[in-house]
């Protein structure tokens, strides 16, 4: 009894987070992991610290008055809904890597080095409060058109910020993945964009990729809990259904 009793405690003492059923097919290896409800930010000041996410390659936002919206608005935001570890290569990390690992899954800067739209914003946590988008890429048409093409026809883009603040210097990389509609359309995000774009960017980086005589192949981890599912906060009042993706990149 005493030795049950011991085991239990482990259990529930080091295993915070609840592991729900397989995504799709039930011999699936991707898991759906249910992160906690995070009530208030903690109080560095007097001492409080929260728990670290260090063993898996980030930390959430939330723990220091961040959140997975983005800012497009003073009030509504957009989905980072897809997360780079840092466990990945640590190639991937540096800014120079995630450009030329965009480009292995169908991405590549803007049109003529020309942005457009507006700047967004994200607070990731970690001390640095509301920072501009690192990286915003486009889908890349071959062989005909590339990122301008996107911008005309419409199609699947994202935005990268780095958590690299003293708070959480984890250098993961957050991003909001997303698909629009043509230019005829403003741009105005697809009716269920969010999700189609996060589930671009997961099939292609799962998939397997090469680029400038560099492969690739991640592994994902699917995460509920740190988006609230539906349209509530969200531009455009999209709703999505608040799934964040955390991808490990691996070199091969």
């Amino acid at each position: 009894m005493l030795l049950h009793a011991s085991l239990a405690f482990l259990v529930t003492t080091l295993v915070p987070l609840s592991i729900s059923s397989p995504l799709g097919d039930p011999e699936s290896n991707q898991l759906i992991l249910n992160s906690p409800v995070i009530t208030k930010p903690y109080d560095y000041k007097n001492g409080e610290l929260p728990p670290t996410n260090d063993t898996e390659g980030w930390v959430d936002p939330r723990l220091n008055g961040g959140r997975l919206l983005d800012f497009t608005t003073k009030r509504l935001g957009e989905p980072l809904n897809l997360i780079i570890s840092s466990l990945s290569d640590p190639y991937i990390l540096t800014e120079t890597g995630l450009h030329i690992y965009a480009k292995s899954i169908g991405f590549s800067e803007e049109c003529l080095g020309l942005h457009y739209g507006h700047i967004h914003e994200a607070d990731l946590g970690d001390g640095l409060g509301r920072k501009d988008e690192h990286f915003l890429a486009r889908q890349y048409y071959f062989p005909i058109g590339g990122t301008c093409w996107e911008s005309v026809r419409g199609g699947h883009h994202f935005r990268a910020w780095r958590q690299n603040g003293t708070l959480a210097n984890s250098g993961a990389w957050f991003i909001g993945a997303s698909k629009e509609k043509d230019s005829s359309k403003n741009h105005k995000i697809e009716d269920d964009g969010y999700n189609l774009g996060r589930d671009f960017m997961v099939e292609r980086a799962t998939s397997g990729s090469y680029w400038s005589g560099m492969w690739w192949r991640a592994e994902v981890e699917w995460r509920e809990g740190l988006l609230p599912k539906g349209k509530h906060g969200v531009n455009h009042a999209i709703p999505q259904d608040g799934k964040v993706a955390v991808l490990t990149v691996h070199r091969l």
